[in-house]
């Protein structure tokens, strides 16, 4: 039997072993693991969460990879199930389509192409479209959804395949799940094999220096094992004679970085956006050791002042329900070692409804249950979907209910 999880030694960018510990979270079972009433009594393994900065490039890093068939195998997010970015990759597949001047009818690639939506936007405006999704059931929905997908973990072999079949692409693309891969240099080079000579890899992650200065600490978990940020990921695609050209700052994540990816004379113009972004990184501190001390002070504080609230609740007798059954739900709920004080979840995913919790095993319900229930307290783990939240539930608030903010300040809501 193949170990579940091994430790690595080197960067995974630059396979430098010169790696120093910067921030660390409870580890954790796997966030998205959530099980069925049948498989409560199972004991979920917990994780560890450290990451590392690399001296020698600035990758920041997980070095504790869990394997893939393990990490994925029960995998059930689909892009349509995450607040606003069905629409988001609306708006995408047309601002990419014109900043990279893509010819219509070219072939669009998208890596880990999930349900296909961002593919199918592509497909409606004119454009050849294949998607490579590692998950089976998602990706025979896609196929049968009308977006022809390739279901494989994508490396440079897997590249080699696909360029027999299908050519070479205009445009690659990667949305929140370059930052999962483990061998990264593997997938750059697949890419740099199947991408055109006038194409463009275009990729979006959660933005490391998002991260800190919007405390999203718990966009950091098993699954993410890179965090970049402009300097490593110019050193790591340059290798390979690729050239990062462009990057566009989005609001997705808690914050990410689109980051515009060509060969030499490639279609896009380099603009000032990438020097720009490296000074903002400098001038902040984001490769210094002391930035992360007091990121983690400061998610300290935080932690604290929402323990000491939902514990003297728990004391008194209140009922505490938490809104958010999602991974970076699970991450907080650990790190802030909540698990003990909460006693179901509410989420507006009809896939996690009727599960129950990775490690705690707390059943997950409709919102509606919080009106039905009447928790005195719903803590607000989904906290980027708070404003929302808030604005849809104001009758919970007028029956005199409390909404408590987490991050990224705390804060007593009530009416």
């Amino acid at each position: 039997m193949k170990n579940v999880i091994y430790r690595r030694k080197t960067c995974r960018a630059c396979n430098s072993n010169d790696l120093e510990l910067y921030f660390q979270l409870k580890p954790t079972p796997i966030g998205d693991a959530y099980i069925t009433y049948d498989q409560i009594n199972i004991i979920q393994d917990l994780y560890p969460i450290d990451l590392f900065m690399c001296k020698t490039c600035g990758l920041a890093q997980l070095l504790d990879v869990i394997d893939p068939d393990i990490l994925y195998g029960t995998y059930i997010y689909n892009t349509v199930h995450s607040v606003g970015l069905n629409k988001h990759f609306e708006s995408y597949s047309k601002e990419v389509a014109i900043f990279c001047n893509l010819p219509l009818n070219s072939l669009v690639i998208d890596l880990g192409s999930n349900d296909g939506t961002l593919l199918s936007f592509f497909k409606t405006n004119g454009y050849k479209v294949l998607g490579i999704e590692p998950a089976k059931h998602i990706a025979e929905q896609a196929n049968k959804n009308g977006v022809d997908t390739f279901n494989s973990f994508f490396n440079k072999s897997v590249s080699e395949e696909i360029l027999k079949k299908y050519g070479k692409a205009k445009l690659i693309t990667a949305n929140n799940v370059f930052a999962n891969i483990d061998e990264i240099n593997d997938w750059v080079q697949g890419i740099e094999n199947l991408l055109d000579h006038d194409g463009v890899f275009v990729f979006e992650s959660y933005y490391l220096l998002d991260v800190i200065q919007n405390k999203v600490f718990d966009f950091i978990y098993h699954e993410h094992l890179t965090s970049f940020s402009i300097k490593p990921v110019i050193k790591l695609f340059s290798k390979y004679g690729l050239n990062l050209v462009a990057v566009q700052h989005v609001n997705t994540k808690g914050g990410s970085l689109r980051y515009f990816i060509q060969k030499n004379n490639g279609p896009i113009k380099e603009n000032e956006t990438v020097v720009i972004a490296l000074k903002e990184e400098e001038d902040f501190g984001l490769y210094e050791k002391e930035t992360y001390q007091k990121f983690d002070k400061d998610i300290g504080v935080l932690k604290k002042q929402t323990l000491d609230y939902l514990t003297t609740a728990k004391q008194s007798g209140l009922k505490i329900a938490a809104f958010g059954a999602s991974i970076t739900g699970t991450t907080l709920t650990y790190h802030y070692e909540l698990c003990k004080l909460l006693d179901y979840f509410v989420d507006d995913n009809t896939a996690k409804q009727g599960l129950y919790s990775p490690g705690i095993h707390l059943q997950v319900y409709s919102t509606s249950k919080i009106y039905e229930d009447k928790p005195d307290i719903v803590v607000l783990l989904a906290w980027r979907f708070a404003d929302i939240f808030i604005e849809n539930n104001k009758k919970y608030l007028e029956n005199g209910g409390i909404f408590v903010l987490p991050v990224p300040f705390f804060k007593i809501i009530k009416n």
